[in-house]
Parts: structure tokens; C-alpha cells; sequence
């Protein structure tokens, strides 16, 4: 039989002897690695892995940029430009990346997302298809479309004969080509694409979006995959020579003008180096738990092989050699990091489906989910061998050096008398400075969250409820829509139970919306450029339906439609005063942004635009019904409802009745992110709600472990000093004498602990700060009370072992000696 398998089945005899030891160090070594398995579980989907296509080493998403800038998009003649000239690609693709419609199916429509794209997407690709095929050319104009795999199983029921039959797609007959593999949303990292159609649908599913003549519309995404032999370098020598050539040629429009490009699938350039940072840090303290649960394993061996000694040197005397005693000792640590693994995985599948129940809240579908796959596996499988051996090492060497003479006399050789540092108080420090820094970055992200959750967003949320429609999909002319909405509005607010509603193209705290450059009519701006101007198209009634005050001049009403060049109406915030008017009385005075000019007929209170944490921005509300004409909204239309105070029926209760009345205006159409502001509030929580989970998780396993290490070294004192706590006693020293002296043994190793550790958080708090609402990275609640706490759990680790110490009897512990 090999020795390893040897070695393996001792280990396996020796641990199922000591179950509770194996479960205790199974338990700490699982905690650890699950973090960190859950942890790299978001570095495998959001960094690690491919677009799901083939081979997708060689299919490449591609930018343009300006001066060296990324990114943007393509012109569509530039977009031609570069596929007729590059030689480094063998076939490019265009798109229109996010296309919104409504489909038919089992039950009402549903809203979805989809792209329009070039008939050689799906060739470039490489896709299997799960049915039917992909588009073919000649059908760039054809009313054919592509269906995701999860929507052919959710509206189609997994229909194998869809295939050549016609869906409804926005009230348009579409005809099935083909079903998408599993998986395969479109060659973006995030976004939850679920169809696609030919390009040359896109202005009849969303009119006004395709321009097949301008150079300085940039609206089509690109990618192209390389021809064989063709390396990165060569293609992006290729693509520098196409922009020279085309700078040449267009001086005016592609001047200074560039491409770029990187894998398929990759982070978008502009979130890479905010995601990875995030990542980053969640991976530092993922490998801290685990450090601290590898202290504390090795803590348990060390005490294991104290009382394995004579063991050890029975199997010397015998022939045994100090190398194979190492290599037993490591085959224990690594079979019990293994076992720790399994259960990490195990905690991970659960922790990772959590993670998964956070919804970001976009105005576009994105594929947040985490899940554990083949990489986070070997991770976890490497992770688990490599903490087996960092904290079986010492003990291994501890035991292997056994002095022989000493250990067959019953002599501890590591517990060295006068010795004040021995390896496992070291190891209990770590513990608890690690453990410390831990809970100051979850103290942080907790006051985070709570500063978050009752921040002054400047609008009532309670009592709201929001559903959105999006006609313009529809085929409805700006003025349909504009009257569609206006009765809507009206039947709704005749609702029981509704004591207001009004329509808008966004809801706040939704990270998007429409941002122009403002200026004072016949003033030019003298700080510098013209401040950028968030805009919302709302209805009468938008400013008494979500609460905000109003603090001089009248509400928007029903607006005349303005002149295609008229003057519009417009109601500002006090931060959109103050930047531009500087405290100035703005009623009746005109601003212009965006090519239009509005007249300002009332000022209302701040609010919070797109996300918590922002400054206040300056906000231009106008007036929908004068604006929904020459700028319609991408992302549809919302109403809000707030119910009376005197209704018994909650704002969801009302949703039931606000869907009867829009599909009794039109049956047709998908109702989509209905939602209570409450709960759309608590989406835009999502970051502090997703660190303070994260890190209040990761600091209550590392308080846990530093907590029981403490215990255990504690414990194993006071086992150790049993005949010189009975000598003690028997000369007459005090129960609390020795009380006080096991706690002050531990608190002394808990203050040198605190100390590094609270140098060690203060130098890395600074990390976090781009991630906190209304809290300073150096908190001083957090890190005062956090020390104070962990002082107390500490305190009381060692109070518990001291009462064991002061019961002890003398007669008995020097007998036992």
C-alpha cells in the first residue's frame, strides 16, 4: 500500500477518535473557506468568465474612442467603414444594444428587452442554437426574430414546434427562427437581453432610433471575431491603420478618431476599475476569515500535539523518522482543511443564492446572478489544500521536535517555563487584531446603511406605488401617448383609496435619466462650462403625489403643447437656484439646455436624483405633455399612485385596480417595475445593503473564531498551570486572586491585540470610503465602540476559564501531578 494512503487511513482512524476536535476544526476551516468560495464566486461570473459563445478567445467587442478616450459607440458608417476594411477580423457584427418591446404569450405581456442586429450576428458568434437557426442573409428587414432560451421556456412553455410560428412582439407579428442557448444573453457581461431581431425592425419597434447617413450619430455596438493566425497585436495595428486612413478621409467627423477592443464578455471599461476594487476588497476579507479560522485550527492542533508527545516519541524510538512524523501531522490538517472545504462549498451554494436575491435597481434588465461553477471549485479545492498545510505547518514541526527523553518522561517540551510568547498566544493575537479590523469595516458599512436608510431623500416614499407602461413600443404617436397617460391619470385618481397620481419618464433613485448643460437666457455663464441639469418629464400632480414641497410659484399644470422652438414651462429645485441664479428670485425668468428654453414658474424642495450618495444636483422638472414630443422617453413612462391616508387598502393592494384600468385602455400592453417606493427605496439600497450584509457576516465569523481561539489558549492555560494554581490555593491565595490572574493573562494578549489591530483598520479605512453614505472612514463611533466590544466578548472568554481555574482543588491537582 502507496504511504500516502497509509498516512491517510491513520488520519482518518486518528480524527474519527476525537470527533468533537474534527468537527470543532471542519466548522472553522468551512466558515473561512465559504467566504472566500462565495467571494470568488463574483470574481468567477463578473471577471473569469467568457461570453458564452465559441470560441471565445477570438470574438472581441469593439470601441471607438476620441483622443485615446474610451469609449463609444459606432457610427453606422463608420461601422461599414471598418467592415469592409479590416483584414484582422473574419467576420464584424453590429448591434443596437438594448431594444425595449413587449411579447405576448401564456398569460398578460410581459415587458422585455432584446437587440437589433446585423444578419451576421448570430455567424460571428458561433452559437448552437437549442432550436432553429440563427438569422441569414436577406433577412435583414424581415420581421423574424431569435428568442432567449428562459423566455421560450417561461411565455412558450419550452414549445419544441416554435420554430416558424408567429409571436406578437410589441403588437407586430414576429416569426421564430430560432432559440438561444442557455446562457447566451448577448455578448454584453450584465445586460439580460431575451431576443433579437434583424436590424432593419429597429425603427418600427422603436421609431426615430436608426441613422444610416450621419457620421456623428453614434448608435451601433460592434464585435468581430479575429481570423485565425491574426493575434491582438496585429489586429489592433490593423485597426490603427483604418482610423488613419478614415481621419484622412472624414477629417471632420473622424479626427482624432480611434479603435479599441478587448474580449467579449469583459467589464465594460468604465465600470473595470470600480468593480474590480470592490472585488478586491471583498477578497482581502475573505482571506482575513480565513486567517483568522486558520489560527484557530492551528491553535487546536498545536494543543493536539502537546498531547500527542509521547506518541511521537514512542514512533521515533521505533524507527520512525521526524520527516514522516511532518508528513502524518500535514495529511491530518489537510484531510480536516478538505473536509472545511466541502462544507464551504455547501455554505457557499446557499450564500451565493442570497447574494443573488439583491436587485440592483437599473432602468435596464441586468443578470446579477452568482452562482458556483467549475472555477470557484478548483479555488476552493486549491484554497482548502494550501490552508491545510499553513496551519498544520507548525504544528507538524511543533510535534516532529520532540526531544525523545523528555516526552517519554511526560515533559510538555512546548510549554517552555518562563517562556511569556509561545507560538499559540502570537496565533490568538493575530486572531484578534484581524478579527478587529474586520469589525471596524463592518461597523463602518453598518453606520453606513443606517446613515443611508435615514437619509433626508427629500420626497415621501411611504404610501406610493409605481407601475411603468411604455406605448411608444406600441406605435403610439407622442400625442397618443400624451393622451393615453392624461387618461390613465385621470381614471386612477378616481380609484377609491387613491388620494393622487401623476406620470413621469423616471423615478427618482433609479441611476439613470436625461442630463443637459443649462445657462440663463442672455447671461452667460462666467464660473466656467454650463452646469449639467437632471430633467424629468412629469404631470400635474407629480409634486403633491410624491410629496416634495413646493417653495415659490405654482405647480405644473395642464400644459399647452409648446411650438416645435416654443418656450416650455418647468418647475426647478433649490440647487438648480442656486447654481445658476444664485440665490436670485427665478420665477418668470428663462434658462435654456438641450436646444430648448424653458420659462421657470415654480421652485421646489431638493431631492435625491439618482442615487443616495450623491450631491445634491441641480433638477429641472418640465412639463411632459409640452416635452413628450421632441424627447420621448427610452425607458417608458411610470405612474405613481399615493393612496389616502383614510384607505384601508396598502399601495400593492391598489396594484390589482391600477392594472384593470390600464388594460381596459389598452389590453396590449406589458406593465412592468410595479413596485411601492418603499421597496423601490430599499433596491436603491443596494450597495450599503450589500457590503453591510457581506462585511456584518464576515465580522460576526471572525469575532466567533477570535473569540473561541481565545477561550481555547484560556483553557489549555489553565489546564497546563493545574499544579501551579493548586500550590497557590494551597498557600492560601483567594479564588478571585486567580480569577484575576487567568483574565489578566488573556486581556493582556486582547489589549496588544486591539492595538495592532486598531493601527492596522485606521490605515486601511480610507479603502472604503467611496463606498460609505454619511459616514467619515474614520468613524469615531466605530472605532470606539468597536474595541469596546470586542474587549467585552474577549473579557468574557477568559472570565469562564478563570472560574474553572479558581475551582480547582489542590489535594487533587497535586495528587493528579
Amino acid at each position: 500500500m502507496p504511504t500516502w494512503r497509509q498516512d491517510a487511513n491513520y488520519a482518518f482512524r486518528r480524527l474519527s477518535k476525537s470527533p468533537g476536535f474534527a468537527a470543532a476544526a471542519v466548522v472553522s476551516i468551512g466558515l473561512g473557506i465559504a467566504a472566500n468560495s462565495t467571494i470568488f464566486s463574483m470574481v468567477s461570473r463578473f471577471v473569469l468568465r467568457p461570453a458564452p459563445v465559441g470560441d471565445p478567445a477570438t470574438l472581441m467587442t469593439l470601441h471607438t474612442t476620441q483622443k485615446g478616450e474610451c469609449c463609444n459607440a459606432f457610427s453606422w458608417p463608420l461601422f461599414a467603414d471598418l467592415r469592409a476594411q479590416t483584414k484582422a477580423f473574419s467576420g464584424v457584427t453590429g448591434f443596437y444594444e438594448l431594444l425595449p418591446a413587449s411579447i405576448g404569450g401564456q398569460g398578460e405581456p410581459e415587458r422585455v428587452w432584446g437587440q437589433a442586429t446585423t444578419a451576421n450576428f448570430f455567424d460571428v458568434a458561433q452559437l448552437g442554437m437549442t432550436l432553429g437557426r440563427g438569422f441569414v442573409s436577406g433577412e435583414e428587414r424581415l420581421p423574424v426574430i431569435v428568442i432567449g432560451h428562459g423566455l421560450w421556456q417561461r411565455r412558450f412553455g419550452a414549445d419544441p414546434a416554435i420554430a416558424g410560428k408567429a409571436i406578437a412582439l410589441s403588437g407586430r407579428p414576429f416569426t421564430v427562427v430560432g432559440v438561444a442557448p442557455p446562457g447566451f444573453r448577448g455578448f454584453d457581461l450584465v445586460l439580460d437581453c431575451q431576443f433579437w431581431v434583424p436590424l432593419g425592425n429597429l425603427d418600427q419597434l422603436l421609431p426615430n432610433t436608426a441613422n444610416y447617413q450621419s457620421r456623428g450619430y453614434h448608435w451601433i455596438t460592434a464585435a468581430g471575431r479575429l481570423q485565425t493566425g491574426v493575434t491582438r497585436p496585429q489586429a489592433a495595428a490593423d485597426l490603427a491603420v483604418i482610423a488613419r486612413h478614415l481621419a484622412e478621409t472624414f477629417p471632420e467627423a473622424e479626427k482624432d478618431g480611434g479603435f479599441s477592443f478587448e474580449p467579449a464578455g469583459s467589464l465594460a471599461p468604465r465600470d473595470r476599475n470600480t468593480v474590480v476594487m470592490f472585488l478586491a476588497a471583498l477578497t482581502v476579507v475573505g482571506l482575513l476569515v480565513l486567517l483568522i479560522a486558520c489560527a484557530n485550527v492551528a491553535n487546536l492542533l498545536l494543543a493536539q500535539a502537546s498531547g500527542r508527545q509521547r506518541e511521537m516519541a514512542v514512533r521515533l524510538a521505533l524507527g520512525a523518522s521526524r520527516g514522516h512524523l511532518m508528513r502524518q501531522m500535514l495529511t491530518e490538517s489537510v484531510l480536516l482543511a478538505l473536509a472545511g472545504g466541502l462544507l464551504g462549498v455547501v455554505l457557499s451554494l446557499w450564500a451565493t443564492q442570497a447574494l443573488s436575491a439583491f436587485r440592483f435597481p437599473a432602468p435596464v434588465p441586468l443578470d446579477l446572478n452568482v452562482a458556483v461553477d467549475w472555477r470557484v471549485l478548483l479555488y476552493t479545492f486549491a484554497l482548502s489544500a494550501g490552508a491545510g498545510i499553513l496551519f498544520g505547518m507548525a504544528p507538524a514541526w511543533a510535534a516532529a521536535r520532540t526531544v525523545l527523553a523528555s516526552a517519554l518522561k511526560g515533559e510538555d517540551v512546548l510549554a517552555r517555563p518562563g517562556r511569556r510568547w509561545t507560538l499559540r498566544n502570537v496565533l490568538v493575537v493575530t486572531q484578534i487584531a484581524t478579527s478587529l479590523v474586520l469589525l471596524c469595516a463592518t461597523g463602518l458599512f453598518l453606520r453606513s446603511l443606517q446613515s443611508a436608510s435615514a437619509m433626508d431623500i427629500g420626497f415621501r416614499p411611504r404610501g406610493v406605488l409605481a407601475m411603468s407602461v411604455d406605448p411608444r413600443v406600441h406605435g403610439y404617436t407622442a400625442e397618443r401617448t400624451a393622451q393615453f397617460l392624461t387618461q390613465l391619470r385621470q381614471r386612477v385618481s378616481a380609484l377609491p383609496g387613491v388620494a393622487s397620481a401623476a406620470c413621469t419618464d423616471v423615478v427618482p433613485l433609479s441611476l439613470g435619466g436625461r442630463r443637459d448643460e443649462f445657462h440663463v437666457e442672455g447671461r452667460p455663464n462666467a464660473d466656467g462650462p454650463d452646469p449639467g441639469v437632471d430633467l424629468y418629464m412629469v404631470s400635474p400632480g407629480y409634486f403633491q403625489t410624491l410629496g416634495i414641497p413646493r417653495i415659490a410659484g405654482r405647480d405644473l399644470a395642464n400644459e399647452t403643447p409648446a411650438a416645435p422652438k416654443g418656450v416650455q414651462v418647468a418647475v426647478v429645485n433649490q440647487a438648480f437656484i442656486e447654481r445658476l441664479f444664485k440665490h436670485e428670485n427665478a420665477i418668470g425668468r428663462r434658462v435654456t439646455g438641450g436646444g430648448v428654453t424653458y420659462e421657470i414658474v415654480g421652485v421646489v424642495r431638493n431631492i435625491k436624483s439618482r442615487t443616495l450618495g450623491e450631491e445634491l444636483r441641480p433638477i429641472l422638472f418640465r412639463s411632459l405633455d409640452q416635452s413628450i414630443g421632441g424627447d420621448p422617453s427610452f425607458l417608458g413612462y411610470s405612474l405613481l399612485v399615493r393612496s389616502s391616508a383614510a384607505s384601508v387598502a396598502s399601495p400593492a393592494a391598489l396594484a390589482a385596480a391600477v392594472r384593470r384600468e390600464i388594460h381596459s385602455l389598452d389590453p396590449t400592453l406589458a406593465i412592468f417595475n410595479a413596485e411601492t417606493m418603499a421597496e423601490h427605496l430599499r433596491n436603491a439600497l443596494f450597495l450599503p445593503r450589500l457590503a453591510g450584509t457581506l462585511f456584518g457576516v464576515f465580522g460576526l465569523v471572525g469575532l466567533l473564531l477570535a473569540a473561541v481561539g481565545l477561550y481555547g489558549v484560556m483553557s489549555y492555560s489553565v489546564g497546563k498551570r493545574t499544579r501551579e494554581i493548586g500550590i497557590r490555593l494551597a498557600l492560601g491565595a483567594q479564588a478571585g486572586e486567580v480569577r484575576r490572574l487567568v483574565v489578566k493573562q488573556g486581556m493582556l494578549l486582547t489589549l496588544i491585540a486591539v492595538a495592532l489591530g486598531l493601527a492596522a483598520a485606521w490605515a486601511v479605512a480610507n479603502i472604503s470610503a467611496s463606498f460609505l453614505y454619511g459616514v467619515r472612514p474614520h468613524d469615531a463611533v466605530t472605532f470606539t465602540a468597536v474595541p469596546v466590544f470586542l474587549a467585552a466578548i474577549a473579557f468574557l472568554a477568559c472570565w469562564i476559564p478563570s472560574r474553572r481555574a479558581a475551582k480547582v482543588d489542590p489535594l487533587t491537582a497535586l495528587r493528579h501531578e
